[in-house]
């Protein structure tokens, strides 16, 4: 994703885009999310595609509270920190963009069978409690949302 040449050919003739962007050394300052999205967009647009379905989390920008106090108080400002903080600036360059988008933001993933009994909306989450989503619910989602345009350039939490 650092180089979007690479990408442009990858984007031609196809529908939308599916990004889902991480990284593993969370302690450390880290622009790959944000870098790489900007990427993205620039090989979409060379490509000519206009959707993009992004996964970011919850807890970002105007989701911050909503990933549960243990996340909110400790996870977030001690551990997770230049992360989340790299995914609001991926969040902004995706709002700021002309494409048609969809943020989605999950609660915490875990490992589990595709269920297709989870809660959307953009006020998802909870302020106390941690919720939970599995990843199959998660691809589920992104994949029907790629084609359905439900949440068209709009910001989306998920959880079950």
């Amino acid at each position: 994703v650092l180089k979007p040449e690479t990408m442009a050919e990858a984007f031609k003739d196809q529908d939308a885009v599916l990004s889902a962007l991480g990284h593993k050394r969370f302690i450390i300052r880290t622009t790959i999310l944000s870098r790489g999205t900007a990427n993205i967009i620039k090989a979409m647009k060379h490509s000519g595609v206009n959707r993009l379905v992004c996964i970011t989390s919850l807890g970002i920008n105007d989701s911050r509270f909503r990933l549960g106090l243990y996340y909110t108080l400790f996870t977030i400002p001690f551990i997770l920190f230049f992360y989340f903080q790299d995914k609001a600036k991926q969040e902004k360059l995706i709002m700021n963009s002309d494409l048609d988008w969809t943020i989605v933001r999950p609660g915490q993933l875990f490992n589990g069978k595709k269920r297709r009994k989870y809660k959307l909306g953009p006020k998802e989450g909870h302020y106390i409690f941690t919720k939970f989503i599995s990843r199959a619910d998660v691809a589920d989602f992104i994949l029907r949302e790629a084609e359905q345009k439900k949440y068209l350039n709009k910001a989306v939490g998920i959880t079950n």
